[in-house]
């Protein structure tokens, strides 16, 4: 792989740009029974000077990193909910690089006190951005909302969330990946409320601890599992208007007592929306077909999550997590077409086309997982089972009325089934050794069947037949076998991780009917990951840090896109699966640079080969008819930069704003003949937060798209504006949200596609515009409360009710 000059000098500074004046200070909080205090907020100051401040967070396993000078005393101040604050004086002295102190727990009422400390809304963790949602969770109603409002992250009409590629990022919870399809994955996000979400982690290069596939990167999604102490909840509820309107409630219930926690979530979602899309694509050197189609999609949810954990001795650590998702979904899709002969303005061919869906799912996860913590240092061995089911029944009605030239109207009927099982089993080990060593190692097996049976029949007057061209039983089998080892250590100020995961790919697949047909995929690789990170310099007083990584990845082809089952969409239009398509595989390099863990400015490049795409092709026999399906195409160069700012906030106003460019750029065949391609595009993404007093908020976010791109559709440009306010009642217990998303109605596009025989162009559209209002009432034991401040720099605060 050919690196550019510009990586090359980076990488060179990277490495040469060495100071070994400070060291990393590890601090380890845990409870009286040891347990990590997680999401503790630690101070560190000189004590010769005390405006010389760092802040930090605990993760999960209770830790926190500063970069300090050694021979210098720290005065370290941490707090946590449900702790007494603690307070130290702490110095590097005789190589100890690792402390360890035990919070007390605070048994006073904690009404009675509020602490105030600065969290931002994102932050680097290494590989890694993490997300803090609550400064957005109050102003969403479900979780694909609060993923819309990340800054940096883009989401499709279909669903689909982009990070730096425009290849689609893979959806994981809870640290598994979701072996769904595209839209029910949408869907469950859309029913997901916001205030079940503990953090989201951003991975652009994930490292070998995770799976290989998904070169688009990881949207991991933290889900609750109680709170510290007793009993508490919320109950939301809330609706919002567009042409049409979404209504929905939830209720969430934790419970802590001592060593055991469950939390119970239920929510009903009832939604409805459209998707308006004109189409013009000329078919022959004097045929355009012009169609204008309109679909509404109401829809019932019913999502369930329960979980329960133990900690049986002070080392093991047991979780069960249950999720049950019901989804009555239909649409109602009415198309006008017409055919024109271009030379004489002559109107050829007039139909109207409707279409009727009907589709009832269920959806069921289990999760076990066990960890044992084996010593204080961090090192720990997890065990991880999931078993997962879905069953989607649907029928589908269509029909098409003749109105130039008349004739009788003709149609079909259809029933779909489909069913999937998954079922994964996975071992980590983390071994912390001495010289800041850390050693990672793990086992993995996915199995996966999905079986899909369609019978279809066609109408045509009282005449009612099969339809053998859509009729379809498909089953696939999926086997997936892993094993990775990585190692960390830092040296100096430098961060070195580097790993490798080995990947035993089993696929197959067999078409019953109409015709026997069968494909078979078996393949072993390896890829390899690289991690650097140092401190470069200090800038008035905050960090900058640079980071480098290099990760290969694979991308494979799932049952959506192998089926070979012709989907109807209308007379002129349908989709279908490839078998023989073939995995693709990426090489991702990127450098980035943060201040004080905050990432700011980045830049890499994709190298894919053997890419497939979606892509549309037009019918030899009857040139009319299109068809929408899977290839792979040759081999894409992406290039893109990101860059954040942020005014610091210096009081009730804070402020950042980002920029992403994108270049792409294809090499290969289509339809047979070689294909070039290329084309850049920019994103430019903002969020602000005015605090009006105590107890109301503005906040306002939003972004735009300039040249967009779209596998292959060129889209013009488009964006939204989302305002929202929020205010406190009784006691700061009850939260009212007024929301309006896309202010503006610009979250629409026209797009044009040229490639091979294909020349299209339109506009889509979709119910974006909506205004909403938003009511959370949180009951129980009240907790601290948080300043969820972007980009905030501000000295930690205490206040006394």
């Amino acid at each position: 792989m050919k690196l550019s000059t510009l990586h090359f000098i980076f990488f060179c500074c990277f490495i040469l740009t060495r100071s070994s004046v400070a060291q990393t200070l590890t601090i380890r909080l845990t409870d009286g029974s040891n347990t990590p205090v997680i999401g503790a907020t630690l101070r560190l100051s000189e004590r010769a000077d005390s405006t010389k401040r760092m802040f930090s967070v605990a993760d999960t396993s209770g830790l926190a990193k500063f970069t300090l000078k050694p021979g210098k005393q720290y005065l370290l101040e941490a707090t946590s909910i449900g702790f007494k604050p603690l307070r130290k004086t702490i110095s590097l002295t005789g190589g100890k690089t690792t402390l360890a102190f035990v919070m007390e727990t605070d048994k006073r009422t904690l009404n009675e006190v509020v602490v105030t400390a600065p969290k931002p809304l994102m932050t680097q963790e290494d590989d890694k951005t993490v997300v803090d949602p609550e400064p957005i969770a109050a102003t969403s109603t479900n979780a694909m909302e609060i993923i819309e409002k990340i800054p940096g992250l883009f989401v499709d009409q279909d669903g689909n969330v982009y990070l730096n590629s425009t290849t689609v990022a893979t959806i994981y919870i809870n640290g598994r990946e979701q072996k769904m399809s595209a839209a029910d994955i949408a869907s469950l996000l859309k029913n997901l409320p916001p205030s079940s979400i503990a953090k989201i982690e951003v991975l652009r290069t994930p490292s070998a601890r995770f799976d290989a596939s998904g070169s688009g990167g990881v949207v991991n999604i933290i889900l609750k599992k109680g709170v510290k102490i007793g009993i508490t909840g919320s109950l939301n509820l809330g609706m919002n208007q567009g042409r049409y309107g979404n209504q929905f409630i939830s209720g969430t219930l934790n419970n802590n007592t001592g060593n055991r926690t469950s939390y119970l979530t239920l929510n009903y979602n009832r939604r409805n929306t459209y998707d308006q899309v004109e189409t013009d694509r000329p078919f022959s050197a004097d045929s355009l077909l012009n169609q204008r189609s309109f679909t509404t999609t109401p829809s019932q949810t019913i999502y369930s999550g329960f979980g329960f954990s133990f900690t049986p001795t002070k080392k093991w650590d047991i979780n069960f997590d249950d999720r049950l998702t019901f989804n009555d979904y239909q649409s109602f899709a009415d198309n006008h077409n017409q055919i024109s002969r271009i030379s004489e303005a002559l109107l050829v061919t007039e139909n109207t086309n409707t279409l009727r869906n009907k589709t009832t799912a269920f959806g069921f996860n289990q999760d076990i997982s066990a960890k044992y913590k084996i010593d204080t240092l961090g090192s720990e061995f997890t065990a991880d089972l999931t078993y997962g089911f879905s069953k989607n029944d649907g029928t589908q009605l269509f029909s098409t009325a003749y109105l130039k030239p008349a004739k009788g109207a003709i149609g079909g009927d259809g029933t779909i089934a489909n069913e999937r099982h998954s079922f994964s089993v996975r071992t980590d080990l983390k071994f912390q050794l001495p010289d800041k060593l850390v050693v990672e190692t793990g086992l993995k097996t996915a199995l996966q069947r999905f079986t899909n049976e369609t019978q279809y029949f066609s109408v045509n007057g009282a005449n009612r037949k099969p339809d053998t061209f859509r009729t379809r039983s498909f089953e696939y089998d999926e086997n997936i076998s892993a094993a990775y080892v990585q190692a960390s250590k830092t040296i100096d100020l430098i961060v070195i991780k580097a790993g490798v995961r080995l990947e035993n790919t089993v696929m197959n697949g067999h078409q019953r009917s109409p015709g026997d047909t069968s494909f078979h995929l078996r393949r072993t690789d390896l890829f390899p990951y690289v991690y650097l990170s140092r401190r470069v310099t200090k800038i008035a007083g905050y960090e900058l840090r640079g980071y480098l990584v290099y990760r290969r990845s694979i991308t494979r082809p799932v049952y959506e896109y192998l089926n070979p089952f012709p989907r109807y969409l209308d007379q002129y239009l349908y989709e279908t699966g490839n078998p023989t398509l073939r995995p693709q595989f990426t090489q991702n390099i990127e450098a980035n640079i943060s201040v004080q863990d905050r990432p700011i400015f980045a830049v890499g490049r994709n190298y894919t080969s053997d890419i497939f795409t979606n892509v549309v092709y037009q019918d030899v026999k009857n040139p009319s008819l299109a068809y929408r399906t899977y290839d792979n195409l040759g081999k894409n160069q992406e290039t893109y930069f990101r860059l954040m700012g942020a005014i610091p906030p210096g009081g009730k106003y804070f402020f950042v704003v980002g920029t992403q460019f994108n270049h792409n750029k294809y090499d290969g065949f289509y339809e047979g003949k070689p294909l070039t391609f290329q084309r850049g595009s920019w994103s430019i993404f903002t969020f602000h937060q005015l605090k009006l007093d105590t107890r109301s908020t503005l906040s306002l976010n939003g972004y735009l798209r300039l040249k967009g791109q779209l596998q292959f559709y060129e889209l013009s440009n488009f964006g939204a504006l989302n305002i929202n306010l929020n205010r406190r009642f009784l006691d700061r217990k009850l939260t009212v949200t007024l929301s309006a998303n896309d202010v503006f109605f610009t979250s629409n596009n026209q797009f044009t596609l040229k490639q091979g025989s294909i020349s299209a162009s339109g506009m889509r559209q979709s119910d974006t515009r909506r205004f909403g209002c938003t009511v959370v009432y949180n009951f129980g034991i009240r907790k601290k409360e948080e300043k969820t401040n972007m980009m905030n720099f501000e000295s930690l605060e205490k206040s006394v009710n």
